[in-house]
């Protein structure tokens, strides 16, 4: 290609990025031209239309990716989770982009996590299956599809989990496992009591909850950090590990729960203050962390009575990957709620523990950069 050639490229690349629809009239000169130079706007043309449909796609996850971001939450003890709404602009942006790339399946498989986080696990299934058409062999899409068919206890789950195996038999394995931890963990009564002290290293693992916009302790917390007294108080040789990093007014749930206890009575040297956990999966992801280095052979967990539940599966979950490796985990509950309220999951709890025990094992809910989020 000489200069002017290279020129005229340029020119139409710029010219077809931001206006690919545009359609130039042919002169006779233009039909005249040497065929190598008809190749020339042929190829830039196909190459604006490339960049254009590219800038397309960014923009639909850059929007996703706002939408994910948005303030608005519905929160309270037990489940936290961003608007219908924004799960629904995530979907619309993810499905947009995958209608101009319908190689890119991992836009389909954001989209149906994003269904599951909208509480809608029809059409989450939906997708999923949509990817399964195009990706039959792909893990952790029937993963998903075997995890949210036993949401749904419906047959498929059986079949999906069988194709797991013929996959990968350790996946398969470890999904029945964390199936097996939800369904005892569910089954056992809530307690606002610990069980008799154990023999070796011992701990005490107190979840925080969202500070209020001054930096103030909810009650929640304060009903948490109670009852983490009251335990601490009984097992004097206990390490307390408080987890929680979402900063309010430039304070941290961990700095503020050690501080209380500090000044409760217990000695600085027994707390271990875990500051930038911003979601239940980090807090269960960290806290391993802490309980592996420590060696600790049993702990107990602390969190209100709606959400102990999914603490406690994430907290073992985690323990498989980092230690230790045979920890025994109990659960504490602070009554948020009258437990018998609470004897049964419900379905959008038992979703929420499903959910996060996926995303605690590795799996990603969101795949498609720069929408990228454990």
């Amino acid at each position: 290609m000489n200069k002017k050639n290279g020129l005229i490229a340029l020119a139409l690349s710029a010219l077809l990025a931001f206006a690919p629809n545009l359609s130039f009239a042919r002169s006779e000169s233009d039909v005249a031209a040497p065929s190598h130079s008809v190749q020339v706007q042929a190829d830039t043309a196909d190459y604006g239309r490339l960049i254009s449909r590219r800038q397309i796609v960014d923009q639909l996850l850059a929007d996703a990716l706002q939408s994910l971001k948005a303030p608005a939450r519905i929160s309270t003890a037990g489940f936290t989770a961003k608007m219908p709404s924004n799960m629904e602009l995530v979907t619309d942006r993810l499905l947009e982009a995958y209608q101009l790339e319908p190689y890119r399946t991992d836009l389909l498989i954001s989209a149906a996590n994003a269904q599951i986080y909208n509480g809608n696990v029809e059409r989450a299934i939906s997708l999923f299956e949509k990817a399964l058409s195009v990706a039959p062999d792909d893990v952790d899409v029937n993963s998903y599809l075997a995890v949210w068919q036993r949401f749904k206890q419906n047959e498929a789950a059986t079949a999906y989990l069988k194709r797991v195996s013929e996959l990968n038999a350790g996946r398969a394995a470890d999904l029945q496992r964390i199936f097996d931890t939800v369904d005892r963990i569910v089954r056992t009564p809530l307690t606002t009591q610990a069980g008799p002290t154990e023999k070796g290293r011992r701990a005490i693992v107190a979840l925080g909850y969202a500070l209020n916009p001054d930096g103030s302790m909810h009650e929640i917390l304060v009903g948490r950090l109670e009852t983490t007294l009251a335990l601490a108080k009984a097992d004097p040789d206990a390490l307390i590990i408080v987890t929680g990093g979402v900063p309010q007014n430039r304070k941290t749930e961990g700095k503020l729960m050690a501080d209380w206890l500090v000044q409760h009575g217990i000695g600085r040297d027994r707390v271990i203050e875990e500051n930038y956990a911003t979601s239940t999966v980090d807090n269960a992801l960290f806290s391993a962390y802490a309980l592996a280095r420590h060696r600790i052979d049993s702990a107990t967990l602390v969190s209100s009575a709606s959400h102990v539940r999914r603490g406690q599966a994430l907290l073992e979950i985690a323990c498989w990957q980092s230690g230790p490796a045979n920890i025994r985990i109990q659960s504490v509950s602070y009554p948020d709620k009258p437990l018998p309220e609470l004897a049964k999951a419900s379905a959008g709890e038992l979703l929420g523990i499903y959910r996060d025990a996926l995303r605690t094992y590795g799996l990603w809910s969101y795949r498609s950069a720069p929408l990228l989020e454990r």
